[in-house]
């Protein structure tokens, strides 16, 4: 099972069940982990033969920054569809998508919500 990572990928969205979060936006941060087989990339050293991190990125930001939802599970999921819609050599997906500016009143790095999705 092979895996490429994206890690703290800073995004600036719309979503939040509070009409502030959806007015005024936030950052969140995503980790990524999709994996695929690489055994051909590997050998040939062809970028047509993996699943480009920037590619990845790209399709990642429009499908998490178009559309605002109220749940930071709905958005990770939007991302995952998204992925497997647009690169059909990923057959699995680790994303865990951080909110560190949530509204709750307390201390702490961020909120975080983690799914793992399989073909």
């Amino acid at each position: 099972m092979d895996k490429i990572t994206i890690k703290n990928l800073k995004l600036f969205a719309y979503h939040g069940v509070n009409p502030e979060e959806k007015e005024n936006g936030q950052s969140f941060y995503l980790d990524i982990d999709y994996y695929l087989n690489m055994q051909r990339a590997c050998q040939s050293d062809c970028l047509d033969d993996t699943v480009s991190y920037a590619k990845v990125v790209k399709t990642v930001r429009a499908a998490f920054c178009e559309k605002s939802h109220d749940l930071i599970e709905k958005a990770a999921q939007a991302v995952a569809d998204t992925i497997f819609e647009s690169f059909e050599s990923i057959y699995k997906l680790e994303i865990t998508l951080k909110k560190p500016e949530a509204p709750v009143k307390a201390e702490f790095d961020y909120m975080a919500v983690t799914i793992i999705r399989e073909r």
